[in-house]
């Protein structure tokens, strides 16, 4: 009987052991509120590289809502589970960060973890921050704290069951968070190793370019081999890129700093506003990830470019396209890409082009850039389908796109623009 006594103690403490390791996974603890840093707190120098990193990062991207005051959160962030919305990130007391300490603000970067102790959804792309410096964590919060204050509350995420009880991530963070300082390759340059760094631990590219397995973690072996992000296709940046003729680091800087590349196409869905906070970056940091991202990309086109035939346009190309993208059209002549060209002709799937003809890429009101007026509107879904299964037959040596009328129909319903 005593044996099997020390036996049921040793279980219950084992089942004690386990269970407070789970409290311990789930559960953390708040971190003392702070008075509102005043902004001379901060020297000119840390917030500006603050604002470099902030735009590199996306910050006002993610954290403004249309038509809404500069990082105020409230913008739907649709994701395969539901809608979840950024969050507040001025320095508001009350509904944004204002008092939040750098310790605070470094733990919700690095671990996911808000103020109070909550788990944060991995849409806020702490998988990438948390291998941020020390140094730029704290430059970001610097410009973050000195950025006007609005009183905007969030509105509560639309997520189902259980993944609305935020003690899941806990788990989540326990198979795919991994915590590490970013290392520099020393077989690269050291603007090489920039680019990569502002890329991967600041830009988050992979949170987009990367395949996500069905939890919603990146395949880390899969790093930048495409992805989705709001109902776009995000394509591949490196061996398995679609593009019809190769990136050079020109033309990726070009296109990163101005969303335009006279071989490849403009920037449209969400890599427009992407390359709207990229022009506010210096050279030299635009061209580092310019410089990382080609040399993964491949020096020989994907496939051979087609050279358009003679053949008569259809009715739909001719009426909504044809004033640009013809042959004789002043925009082809003045510069514009030719579609045979075109990332968007050229890809593996449809869904960018259809996102394309039915939201156009908007007007960038006082700056430079490609427009093209959507046709959501006008084009019913069996004319935008002919009119991508001609795109795609006419200029690109790819194979016929399929199920394209379906995936008109679901473009139309998940938006995009």
């Amino acid at each position: 009987m005593a044996h099997k006594g020390r036996i049921a103690g040793l279980l219950l403490l084992a089942v004690a052991a386990a269970a407070a390791a789970g409290t311990a996974l789930v559960w953390k603890p708040a971190i003392a509120p702070v008075a509102p840093p005043a902004p001379g707190i901060f020297t000119p120098d840390a917030v500006a590289q603050g604002a470099v990193l902030a735009a590199v990062g996306d910050c006002a991207v993610c954290h403004t809502a249309a038509h809404g005051r500069p990082l105020a959160g409230g913008r739907p962030l649709p994701t395969p589970f539901g809608t979840i919305y950024a969050t507040n990130i001025t320095p508001d007391g009350e509904t944004g960060i204002g008092l939040w300490s750098e310790e605070a603000f470094r733990r919700a970067m690095r671990d996911g973890i808000d103020r109070s102790g909550r788990h944060l959804y991995p849409a806020f792309p702490y998988p990438h921050f948390t291998r941020a410096t020390d140094p730029d964590i704290a430059a970001i919060y610097a410009f973050l704290m000195t950025r006007p204050v609005v009183q905007a509350k969030t509105p509560a995420n639309a997520l189902p069951f259980p993944l609305n009880v935020r003690a899941t991530i806990a788990s989540w963070n326990l198979l795919f968070l991994r915590p590490r300082a970013w290392q520099p390759d020393p077989r690269q340059s050291a603007e090489w190793n920039r680019g990569a760094y502002l890329a991967d631990a600041v830009g988050h590219c992979g949170a987009c370019h990367t395949s996500h397995n069905g939890l919603g973690a990146e395949h880390d072996s899969r790093g930048l081999d495409g992805g989705e992000a709001e109902g776009w296709d995000a394509p591949a940046l490196q061996a398995a890129s679609p593009a019809g003729t190769p990136w050079t680091v020109e033309a990726l800087e070009g296109y990163l700093r101005h969303g335009f590349a006279a071989r490849h196409g403009a920037a449209a869905g969400p890599m427009g506003p992407v390359t709207q906070q990229l022009a506010r970056v210096p050279d030299q940091d635009v061209r580092a990830i310019a410089v990382y991202v080609a040399s993964m990309m491949p020096k020989a086109p994907a496939a051979s470019v087609k050279t358009p035939g003679t053949a008569a346009d259809n009715a739909v190309f001719a009426g909504a396209c044809g004033g640009c993208h013809g042959p004789d059209a002043p925009m082809t002549r003045g510069g514009a890409p030719s579609l045979a060209l075109s990332s968007v002709v050229n890809a593996p799937s449809p869904r960018d082009a259809i996102q394309m003809i039915l939201h156009g890429i908007p007007w960038r009101e006082g700056q430079a850039g490609p427009y093209m007026p959507g046709f959501a509107a006008v084009l019913s879904d069996r004319q935008v389908a002919d009119l991508v299964q001609y795109l795609r037959a006419r200029f690109s040596n790819g194979p016929a796109w399929t199920d394209i009328e379906s995936q008109v129909r679901r473009a139309r319903r998940d938006g995009g623009a």
